[in-house]
């Protein structure tokens, strides 16, 4: 698995494969297969063909190992959901660009996407850098939900409830996707443009 992260002059359709530093590497096997709690130390050092001595000189701990996957996951997120209502002309163009750019993210990125969604495990002050790029992310979505319903696009929801239903509906994804499943990232993110229109729509 090899990812591209932080390209903001990059299409946001696509999903460049380049590979990560071997350490890094061997933190994403070993998180999406262990889990947080369930991977160890040596066993990322293992892959990443590494001595335990220098993972810690460059990580400082299995925590810092997490937080740099939880990083790149999240600003590419937040570059890519950015891009894509930018790239949109309407409320609905709009929510359609960046409900496919998340769902797809959340499939072509699907070990990132699993290992980002345990951040719970992160401590409290590693928990707080992600919270300004996930609210930015948040507030794209109100921003388009609310011109949307001026403009008489979409119904006249509540904002920050719909914002919030939109979100975890397009990252529940990421808890059954699989990439030998029947359909694609691009068949389901079509699907769930479909289902978010529908949500709003009058």
């Amino acid at each position: 698995m090899t990812t591209s992260t932080t390209h903001p002059s990059q299409d946001w359709r696509e999903f460049d494969q380049e590979p990560l530093p071997p350490i890094l590497q061997g933190a994403l096997e070993a998180f999406s297969e262990h889990g947080f709690h369930g991977a160890s130390v040596r066993d990322v050092a293992n892959r990443a063909g590494v001595t335990v001595p220098l993972l810690y000189y460059h990580y400082g701990s299995k925590e810092g190992l997490y937080v740099a996957l939880v990083d790149l996951s999240t600003r590419e997120t937040a570059w890519r959901t950015a891009a894509a209502d930018a790239d949109g002309s309407t409320p609905t163009e709009r929510l359609a660009n960046v409900t496919e750019a998340i769902v797809r993210h959340v499939t072509q990125r699907h070990l990132f996407a699993a290992v980002a969604g345990e951040a719970r495990h992160l401590s409290p002050a590693n928990r707080d850098r992600f919270v300004e790029p996930r609210r930015e992310i948040e507030q794209i979505v109100e921003r388009i939900l609310a011109d949307g319903v001026t403009s008489g696009e979409f119904t006249d929801l509540d904002v920050d409830r719909t914002a919030r239903a939109l979100l975890g509906l397009w990252r529940s994804v990421m808890g059954w996707y699989s990439p030998a499943g029947p359909d694609g990232p691009a068949e389901i993110a079509a699907q769930y443009v479909e289902l978010s229109l529908r949500m709003v729509r009058p």
